[in-house]
C-alpha cells in the first residue's frame, strides 16, 4: 500500500517539478560554466529545493490554521496558480537569463525552477491524499531525479534536441493545467 502511495503520489510532482522542461534553461544558463562549477551548481540546486519543499511541507499546515486558510481553500487557490504558470508556459516562450554561476544553483534553479509554486501546491495537496511519507519521498525522488537528468543535459540535448525538449514541456505543461483543474474541482466539492 504505502508503495502505491508513493508511485502516485510520484506523478504530479514528477510533472510538476518538469526537470525535462528545465533543462533546456539549465543548459542556457550554464553553458559557460567548467564542469566542475557545473556539478557545484548542481547540488546547491538540489540542496535548496530540497530544503525549501521539505521546510513547506512540515510548516505549511501550521500556517494554514493560523491564517484559517482550509485545505479546499489551499486546493482552489493552488489549482488557480498551477493553472496561471501552466497556461504562460505553453503560451510564453522561455526567457534566456545571465545569472552569476555562484547564485545559480540556489536561484532561479533550486527554486523557483526546481522547486517553484507548482511543486509546493501540489505537495501540500498530496498530503492529505496519499500521506506525509508518500509525499517526502516523491518530493526528494523527484529532486534527485533532477539532478540526474541535470547532470546527463548533454547527452540528453543530443537526443531530445531542443525541439524535442519544448515539446516535452508544454506536454507537461498541459498534464500541470489538467491537475489544476482536478486541484479547483475537488477544492469546490471539499468546500461544499
Amino acid at each position: 500500500m504505502e508503495l502505491k502511495n508513493v508511485l502516485l503520489a510520484f506523478i504530479p510532482i514528477f510533472v510538476a517539478v518538469d526537470a525535462i522542461g528545465v533543462l533546456p534553461i539549465f543548459v542556457s544558463l550554464t553553458e559557460d560554466v567548467e564542469k566542475q562549477q557545473r556539478t557545484k551548481v548542481i547540488a546547491q540546486s538540489m540542496l535548496t529545493a530540497v530544503c525549501l519543499a521539505v521546510g513547506f511541507i512540515f510548516l505549511g499546515k501550521a500556517v494554514f490554521k493560523a491564517l484559517g486558510v482550509t485545505m479546499g481553500d489551499f486546493m482552489v487557490a493552488g489549482g488557480a496558480v498551477l493553472f496561471c504558470l501552466a497556461i504562460t508556459d505553453i503560451i510564453n516562450p522561455v526567457k534566456r537569463r545571465r545569472i552569476p554561476s555562484q547564485e545559480l544553483g540556489a536561484v532561479p534553479l533550486g527554486t523557483p525552477l526546481i522547486v517553484g509554486p507548482a511543486v509546493l501546491t501540489t505537495s501540500m495537496v498530496i498530503i492529505s491524499q496519499y500521506g506525509l511519507f508518500s509525499t517526502l519521498v516523491s518530493v526528494v525522488v523527484n529532486i534527485m531525479l533532477a539532478g540526474i537528468i541535470f547532470s546527463g543535459a548533454g547527452a540528453l540535448m543530443k537526443v531530445l534536441g531542443e525541439a524535442g525538449t519544448k515539446a516535452l514541456s508544454k506536454i507537461m505543461s498541459l498534464l500541470l493545467a489538467a491537475i489544476a483543474v482536478m486541484l479547483i474541482r475537488k477544492g469546490l466539492s471539499g468546500s461544499f
